[in-house]
């Protein structure tokens, strides 16, 4: 039996449900309900037509597909790991690496989509001159998710691990 001591916990399946789940929020709440952008609205594709719109259905459609794709990756890593008789089984810490990964997703996702490529921005609803705003507390927003979830993370690592349980 392995010890307690050396029973190590997967980071890997939260951060990517955490991914997965950062782009559901994303598409859902930005791209759907609120409708402030959709995936390249800013890139030539403005939802003011209806081909347009049919474009960037399709495109949020694809966005939708790989999240969920992202999302089932990480509940059949968490799977794997977790029928393994080493695994080191906490809530606390899987919920750590989940708002680690969705952290990481808003941090890339914004710098990627919003600053490098200019696909879209986080609201697109404001005057132009206040986009960067909502680009920056996209970005401050991820940030925070991902240094509270390594704090976490950090601290539930420190705590004694349960003995395995029978």
């Amino acid at each position: 039996m392995t010890p307690p001591s050396e029973r190590p916990f997967p980071t890997s399946p939260g951060i990517l449900l955490g991914l997965g789940l950062g782009g559901f929020f994303d598409g859902i709440v930005l791209h759907q309900i609120l409708q402030w952008h959709h995936m390249v609205t800013s890139a030539g594709y403005p939802a003011n037509t209806l081909e347009n719109l049919e474009l960037n259905t399709m495109l949020d459609g694809l966005f939708h597909a790989a999240t969920y794709i992202i999302t089932a990756s990480g509940l059949l890593v968490l799977w794997h790991q977790a029928r393994k008789p080493h695994f080191w089984w906490s809530s606390k810490l899987l919920f750590a690496t989940m708002l680690m990964g969705f952290g990481l997703f808003n941090l890339v996702e914004g710098v990627v989509d919003h600053h490098v490529l200019g696909l879209h921005h986080v609201n697109e609803t404001v005057p132009r001159d206040q986009w960067i705003y909502w680009d920056i507390g996209f970005l401050l927003w991820g940030a925070a998710m991902l240094l509270v979830g390594f704090v976490l993370l950090r601290q539930g690592l420190r705590e004694p691990q349960p003995g395995p349980s029978v």
